[in-house]
């Protein structure tokens, strides 16, 4: 199937679909997270606490980077 599509669009297909894949996955694993700490990470991050932002920040790079790795290593 690959071989009929140009490999430019096909590239803009991975890049969308990477994209949403990687969205999703921030957002369910800041959920599971949250469900798993005893607290709530809304009303810290509300009230200014940096030790939950930047444990935050870690889940989104980390899962973030992950994802990328897969989807940059699966062009080849």
């Amino acid at each position: 199937m690959t071989d009929t599509i140009d490999p430019i669009i096909l590239n803009f297909i991975y890049v969308i679909f990477g994209g949403a894949l990687t969205i999703f996955f921030m957002w369910f694993g800041c959920k599971v997270f949250s469900y798993i700490v005893n607290f709530s990470i809304p009303d810290e991050l509300q009230k200014g606490s940096i030790a939950v932002g930047i444990m935050i920040m870690g889940i989104f790079v980390g899962i973030g980077t992950a994802l990328g790795l897969v989807i940059g290593l699966g062009l080849n």
